[in-house]
């Protein structure tokens, strides 16, 4: 790591990490959403709904001490764009699921459940992440895991949409199903976007 003579604002750090286990709360709500029947669907949509905005309330407490910070511990922009991505990642699993209750979706294609339990893992790999930004120790397996999981996102969504055009479902149907499995491919990408920001960061920093 560079040796630094100024003082660093570490509050920071802090503040990704809280953003990021927000972000394992979303993946939790997600799962609980499998199954769940029309009532509780739309319960846990509040909640989701209560965790994005703590997602935006963090996001702009970021860019609160970005803005008022004179020294900040790595580069302004590598800090914008860390807090703008986690903040996607929360936006897109919140309008999944709002989604499922607006469209009134009675059964979830088979295979949702998969794409699902790759954000839930990105989430957890993500929260653990953060606080490594201090030192920058042992994140060279987050990315490489993360990216991964990208890459096992994009199959699983691939899958997804040969069976939703294979004529089982009726157009209205696809429409409204294709919407949710794209949704959750972009909070996918934000993952990557997440990893490929701290792995920029790491490297600045070597």
């Amino acid at each position: 790591m560079r040796f630094r003579l100024t003082p660093r604002e570490t509050s920071f750090y802090d503040m990704f990490s809280a953003s990021a286990d927000n972000i394992v709360t979303g993946s939790k709500l997600l799962m609980e959403l499998l199954g769940a029947d029309s009532a509780s669907r739309v319960e846990i949509a509040e909640r989701m709904r209560a965790a994005e905005h703590a997602g935006d309330d963090a996001t702009h407490a970021i860019f609160h001490q970005l803005n008022s910070s004179f020294i900040t511990p790595f580069d302004r922009e590598d800090i914008y764009n860390l807090a703008s991505s986690l903040d996607d990642i929360m936006d897109f699993m919140e309008e999944a699921v709002d989604l499922v209750v607006l469209y009134q979706i009675d059964e979830l294609p088979k295979g949702v459940e998969q794409q699902i339990e790759v954000l839930a893992r990105a989430a957890e790999l993500t929260a653990e992440a953060m606080p490594s930004l201090r030192t920058m120790d042992n994140l060279t397996e987050y990315w490489i895991e993360v990216n991964r999981l990208e890459n096992q996102a994009d199959q699983i969504h691939r899958k997804l949409l040969a069976q939703l055009f294979n004529g089982k479902y009726d157009a209205m149907d696809v429409l409204k199903l294709k919407q949710i499995v794209d949704v959750l491919e972009e909070a996918a990408d934000a993952f990557e976007h997440v990893a490929n920001t701290v792995e920029t960061i790491a490297v600045k920093e070597s």
